[in-house]
């Protein structure tokens, strides 16, 4: 009975400690992030029953490539596809190189450098809004879908549609296409690409942060020239889907200058107008919540 009540002790002293530890910011980063995968699952859930749009998409926009003379996807692939490195690494970059960065990368911002993270936070979910917009008005499925659907749909592609390969799936043993990963990923999120706007916006991060360091700042540079490659490698995105995702990222930054000059201010003496905020502000320790 000592022994359990000892062991109870603990848990709560350890649960007590945790909870000064959290504070309200963490709260609301974490109830950010669970409102971003809530609406992504919404919007996934409203597209993946519409293969037959995401297809004719996808030819609208190769067509829109080939009308600007940069429709070059296919000839990438097939000048890579029997270069078992080129083929690994442009997997490796287009898996890697992405989300995780972006976590890691968020995580020393969060505890190193509130201010940064803040603004680049309202730049990624800013962005990530508004790609969901366009996600559920027009979904696109990417290049390596291409041969799947056209069978399913009785179309017929030309030889260089035909010939996409999802180089994730058959080189890297893994892919967006596996069972364990389609509960996460909506299939016919092609436009934009947020691969390539999302890297741009880290790239952009990590010269902003690491622009002391030399050897650092240059990533943010190579980061984005080496995803708007992989994407197209892979099989995964066309140019225009990169061009969209770029202009995505720069309208997310803009909406994150917006809320730093214009909104977080007043917000901020909203908030601590509220009775219980303007009661606990003692036990808060660290940054503002903006």
């Amino acid at each position: 009975m000592e022994g359990e009540k000892t062991t109870l002790g603990t848990l709560v002293a350890l649960l007590r400690q945790a909870r000064r530890r959290i504070g309200r910011r963490d709260l609301v980063e974490a109830a950010l992030v669970a409102f971003a995968f809530l609406l992504y699952f919404l919007v996934r859930g409203s597209v993946i029953d519409r293969p037959h749009d995401a297809f004719q998409n996808a030819l609208d926009v190769i067509d829109a490539q080939r009308w600007l003379g940069i429709f070059w996807e296919p000839d990438m692939q097939e000048w890579i596809i029997d270069n078992r490195f080129l083929v690994q690494a442009s997997n490796y970059v287009y898996f890697w190189l992405h989300f995780p960065l972006i976590v890691v990368f968020g995580l020393v911002l969060y505890f190193f450098d509130r201010r940064k993270y803040t603004f680049l936070r309202d730049a990624f979910l800013a962005s990530g809004a508004i790609s969901l917009i366009i996600y559920g008005l027009y979904p696109v499925a990417p290049p390596r879908l291409l041969p799947e659907l056209a069978v399913e749909f009785n179309e017929v592609l030309d030889a260089d549609l035909q010939a996409f390969v999802d180089t994730m799936n058959v080189h890297l043993g893994y892919g967006y296409q596996a069972q364990s990963m389609r509960p996460f990923v909506n299939p016919y999120a092609a436009m934009p690409s947020l691969h390539f706007g999302w890297d741009f916006l880290l790239g952009i991060g990590i010269i902003w942060a690491f622009r002391r360091y030399p050897f650092i700042w240059p990533f943010g540079v190579v980061l984005p020239a080496t995803q708007i490659l992989a994407i197209a490698v892979t099989g995964n995105h066309y140019f225009l889907d990169a061009f969209a995702g770029m202009g995505v990222a720069l309208l997310g930054l803009a909406i994150a200058v917006a809320l730093q000059r214009w909104a977080y201010a007043p917000l901020g003496r909203l908030v601590r107008r509220l009775p219980w905020v303007a009661g606990s502000e003692e036990e808060e320790a660290g940054p503002s919540p903006v």
